[in-house]
């Protein structure tokens, strides 16, 4: 009995404590109490009540969480909190204010009125959606990509998606509104 005893009072010591973190997300400064290697996923949807990053796997393979940590998308689903911790993130729901925001030029074409991003513009578009589950991780990672390489050719942006899932198989509408928001980008 006390080996069981022992065994518990050693598990409860190894449980980490909470501790806050100060986050900017999608441009506001936020504080979450979590610890350490809490995955960044969780905070962002039961603390910060965000739904654009979404479970999927929870290994880092199908990029249903994915948002972008000071401009890279990263899978949230195994990044801890504690690694982004004062560094910039943007969610889905965030995409088209820090588009504008960094573009103004695009910003000034809107005329001021509510706009997506030319991603998220272009899925509505190409009617890419079948249950959407997985498209925050497709927008996400498109935009990204176009943004760093506005040129990039339809081989190479396949070959840069290639980790991304989509069961209901929409592979045909994802990759015309990616090629319909190259266009708008230019």
């Amino acid at each position: 009995m006390a080996n069981s005893l022992e065994r518990a009072m050693a598990l409860r010591s190894l449980k980490q404590a909470e501790k806050s973190y100060k986050l900017t997300v999608n441009g506001l400064s936020r504080k979450v109490t979590s610890t350490a290697d809490t995955p960044l996923l969780y905070v962002l949807r039961d603390q910060l009540h965000l739904r654009g990053p979404r479970f999927g796997c929870g290994l880092a393979q199908c990029g249903s969480c994915t948002v972008h940590l000071d401009g890279q998308p990263i899978r949230s689903c195994v990044t801890p909190v504690a690694a982004v911790s004062g560094r910039k993130l943007v969610t889905l729901e965030g995409l088209a204010t820090a588009y504008f925001n960094e573009n103004p030029k695009a910003a000034a074409a809107s005329n001021g009125g509510a706009k997506l991003h030319p991603v998220q513009q272009a899925w509505i578009d190409a009617e890419v959606p079948q249950c959407g589950y997985c498209q925050n991780g497709w927008i996400m990672y498109s935009a990204s990509i176009l943004g760093e390489r506005p040129g990039i050719s339809d081989a190479d942006m396949k070959t840069a998606l290639s980790g991304l899932k989509c069961r209901c198989g929409t592979h045909v509408q994802i990759l015309e509104a990616i090629s319909m928001a190259k266009k708008a980008m230019a």
